[in-house]
């Protein structure tokens, strides 16, 4: 893709209702000795921009292995993942990376934060990849660090910090970016009830104003609950589910 063409595609606002997110054929075959396991199969998803979707299914159905496709971590066996009708596919890993940095924000389900820096570090990091002065990336990573609760503790390292408070430095090193693109691995697990329903609220202003589009896998029934969709992944494929429980 051409970087100029790149640019264009991702510093246009997200317009409310719009496809953000398509998969198409989408499949995941792993080598495990003499034979092969699917763990997707042909999947389908599309995700509106401003949309919220969860999806569920049991330990070792492939839910993890999907968000890593959807945001260009792995490479699918077959099918394919478009972004901002962008195909991640057409992209080499160069290319791949800046779209991520740009388009994508990821909530891993076991923080993945850089030891060495602080909470106020490791949340404004994706924007000084991208480029931005270090004084301009702290000040907007303190913004969303205060709207996660953890403004008074933006200079303690991730080993001073709880597993909670690392979750929640995460997830404002997600949103930093003002993604389109959000995907979130298990996001409230080691939040307490009233973290977690800050965290909520915020991600529906990012839905509603940004029209910023979610998906998250979780175990959680009331999380999944709470998004506009919930969808289950089960035998490689997902179908929707009017009852998250």
């Amino acid at each position: 893709m051409n970087d100029t063409a790149m640019t264009r595609t991702l510093d246009r606002q997200p317009v409310q209702g719009e496809v953000m997110l398509e998969c198409r054929g989408l499949t995941r075959i792993y080598r495990e000795g003499p034979r092969d396991l699917t763990v997707l199969d042909e999947l389908e998803l599309s995700v509106r921009a401003g949309e919220r979707v969860a999806v569920v299914g049991s330990s070792g159905s492939g839910k993890t292995t999907l968000l890593n496709l959807l945001g260009g971590l792995d490479r699918p066996s077959h099918g394919e993942v478009r972004i901002a009708d962008q195909s991640l596919l057409a992209m080499g890993d160069a290319d791949l990376g800046r779209f991520r940095n740009r388009h994508i924000g990821f909530v891993y389900q076991f923080h993945h934060l850089l030891a060495e820096f602080t909470a106020l570090e490791n949340a404004a990091l994706p924007l000084i990849v991208r480029g931005q002065r270090k004084k301009v990336a702290e000040a907007r990573a303190l913004q969303l660090l205060a709207r996660v609760g953890m403004e008074d503790r933006a200079d303690h390292k991730p080993g001073e910090l709880s597993g909670g408070e690392r979750q929640r430095v995460a997830i404002a090193r997600a949103l930093v970016t003002d993604p389109s693109l959000v995907l979130m691995d298990e996001p409230t697990g080691n939040l307490d009830q009233a973290t977690a329903a800050s965290i909520l609220a915020l991600m529906d202003e990012l839905a509603d104003s940004a029209a910023c589009a979610f998906v998250i896998v979780t175990h959680d029934p009331a999380l999944a609950a709470h998004q506009d969709r919930v969808m289950r992944l089960d035998g490689g494929r997902l179908s929707p589910q009017s009852d998250p429980g």
